[in-house]
């Protein structure tokens, strides 16, 4: 049985439609808590699969949370291997810091809450993003740091907002700077957990929450093609 190893930094932010995605290709799950679980090292990089997932915290926050000086060796020695990597949000922004690129609070400011994604033309070129490009399908967007696009990655697509939301690091390298995974039954979760955040950025949650209730499903439709397309190619 194939293994994939989950690294996930806040318990609401989990695989969502890509956990069932995993369990029908045959994967054993195995999730580590960051900053409570420690990832075994021979674990991390002999894994057939390592997602890293978001958080609110920032990949530069080393000080406060020492744990992502270990989350980003690991995925850098794991993606210089070979090995199949997906990072999400946060999980993205510590793959680009991993491949040398930098990580900062995005001048546009916070962009919270649903947006198309615009394929570049190598994105165009990428069957396995297509749903997610088709003109009915938004996903959640909810970040406020951006990145560089890392040296030598493929820039796959973009939100009005923000350039950097998909690229990919060879066959086995993706990062999603957007939420892909997201299921709207879950999505409460988030509007409690990260309510000073909402607060604080102004954002309506009663607007949100509607929002929600008219994108999710068409997302999550969109995201189980993705992910099964995904796995298929690269197992």
């Amino acid at each position: 049985m194939r293994r994939a190893w989950v690294i996930g930094h806040v318990a609401f932010e989990d695989l969502g439609t890509l956990g069932p995605a995993l369990a029908e290709a045959g994967f054993a799950i195995h999730t580590a808590q960051a900053g409570v679980d420690v990832v075994p090292p021979e674990e991390g990089l002999a894994c057939d699969l390592l997602v890293v997932l978001g958080g609110p915290i920032g990949v530069y926050d080393e000080a406060a949370y020492p744990f992502l000086m270990d989350e980003k060796a690991l995925i850098a020695e794991r993606l210089q291997r070979g090995g199949v990597t997906l990072g999400i949000c946060l999980g993205a922004q510590l793959m680009a810091a991993a491949l040398g690129a930098r990580v900062y609070p995005g001048g546009a400011g916070k962009e919270i809450g649903w947006g198309t994604l615009r394929a570049t033309p190598a994105g165009q070129a990428v069957p396995e993003l297509a749903s997610l490009f088709a003109p009915d399908v938004s996903v959640l967007h909810w970040h406020g740091d951006t990145f560089d696009l890392p040296e030598g990655a493929i820039h796959l697509a973009a939100s009005a907002r923000y350039a950097h939301q998909v690229f990919a690091w060879g066959a086995h390298g993706w990062g999603f700077q957007c939420h892909p995974e997201v299921r709207g039954r879950d999505l409460e979760r988030w509007f409690i957990g990260h309510s000073c955040e909402l607060a604080q950025a102004g954002i309506d949650i009663s607007a949100l929450r509607e929002e929600t209730q008219h994108r999710a499903a068409a997302l999550e439709q969109a995201a189980s093609r993705l992910w099964r397309d995904w796995l298929t190619a690269r197992f």
